[in-house]
């Protein structure tokens, strides 16, 4: 906690992190505050100002700019509360990024072009094609075994002039940079110009885990990882799905994966067998209203297991030449698929109507207009349309 100032504030609109409307509130600048703002590949901190949340923290200049939902009095006295977790956890996360880094290159020679920290996970970008599962394995071990080690991490500020700065690593400073930089320094490790928070001592990590490398931008690979207690609670979600996959399939967890595949067998043979099933039903529906006496001019039908050979199959079995088909699968109170089947003429006539009526899209050829629906419980009506279409055809029928 930290008690400061209000020096202005002023309405504002926040657009959502993961998009949508955007949010009204209020801009506050304080005298000073303990809320880092975005940088650095770093996300910006919560907490509250009084019992006000603080939403995001952006930095404009010098300042740090904290968008509210609530108006706050310019010269009132404030105190501000740190959301502690989220920024142990960023602190953690960005402390491992600094070691992975350094150790990365001294190793191996890789240099870090850019790191992001997620919500789940954290990725740096190291500018070479390819690292090997050994070199990860290797990488992973070296960085806990300084972890263990206890190295102190420390912070000091150069004056911008300062030659030593040439030995430090970095990036480059923003454009807008004033007055003095700030440097994070792992003993005997690296030095690093940063902006952002730190842990105090590399056991506060507690441990690194390397999830794997993913293709990154050209000549570049992405390195995924986890430190402190996102691995901890990456290791409890992995725990709860193998007690869930343990009692489902009835077998310890070394033996979930043949358990698995031997699933994935059956139920491919079943859908084989399923699909062969349908086929014959559907040459059995359709010889069955070819061998009445008087063959209708329009056939209905539904079902809800089936697809869109199903339905052509029996439109084929039928033939459209003289009858109009109308068939469905799929749940009667949802969305499903559609064929409007028969004569050419007739079948450009009703098609965009029939999708129209079941709110659905659909595109047709040679007599044939079949799509998705998404009100299949409209069938009545596209049957009405239909009904009265082949009375208007033929009057005496």
């Amino acid at each position: 906690q930290f008690t400061t100032r209000v020096v202005s504030c002023r309405a504002a609109e926040l657009r959502p992190e993961g998009g949508g409307e955007p949010v009204r509130g209020f801009q506050v600048v304080l005298e000073d505050t303990i809320l880092f703002p975005e940088g650095g590949g770093q996300p910006d901190d919560r907490g509250l100002i009084g019992d006000v949340p603080v939403l995001r923290v952006t930095r404009r200049g010098p300042e740090a700019v904290h968008f509210v939902p609530a108006a706050l009095e310019p010269g009132a006295e404030v105190l501000l509360s740190l959301d502690w977790e989220r920024r142990f956890d960023h602190m953690q996360q960005h402390s491992g990024q600094h070691l992975i880094t350094a150790v990365a290159e001294q190793m191996f020679g890789f240099k870090t072009t850019s790191w992001e920290l997620g919500r789940q996970r954290s990725v740096i970008e190291l500018d070479t094609p390819l690292v090997t599962a050994e070199q990860v394995e290797a990488l992973e071990k070296s960085v806990n075994e300084k972890i263990r080690d206890r190295v102190p991490v420390t912070v000091r500020e150069l004056a911008a002039d300062d030659p030593e700065i040439e030995t430090v690593r970095s990036r480059g400073l923003p454009d807008d940079h004033a007055g003095p930089v700030r440097v994070v320094d792992i003993k005997g490790i690296d030095s690093n110009l940063c902006c952002g928070t730190h842990v105090s001592n590399l056991s506060d990590l507690q441990v690194i885990k390397l999830l794997g490398v993913e293709k990154g931008k050209k000549n570049k690979t992405n390195l995924v990882f986890l430190a402190g207690n996102r691995v901890l609670k990456s290791l409890e979600q992995s725990h709860s799905t193998e007690k869930a996959l343990t009692s489902l399939l009835k077998n310890g967890p070394g033996e979930h994966i043949e358990a698995v595949k031997r699933l994935q067998n059956s139920v491919k043979l079943l859908q084989k067998n399923n699909l062969n099933l349908l086929r014959d039903m559907a040459v059995l529906i359709a010889r069955d209203f070819k061998s009445k006496p008087a063959p209708k001019q329009l056939f209905v039908l539904h079902r809800k297991e089936g697809d869109s050979e199903f339905m052509n199959i029996i439109a084929n079995e039928i033939g459209t030449e003289e009858t109009l088909l109308f068939l469905t699968v799929g749940d009667e109170k949802e969305a499903g698929l559609f064929l409007l089947a028969g004569p050419v003429e007739a079948v450009e006539n009703l098609g965009p109507r029939v999708a129209e009526l079941l709110d659905g899209k659909g595109a047709g050829k040679r007599g044939r207009f079949q799509g998705k629906a998404t009100k299949m419980s409209r069938r009545g009506e596209v049957q009405a349309l239909l009904q009265e279409f082949i009375s208007h055809q033929n009057p005496g029928a």
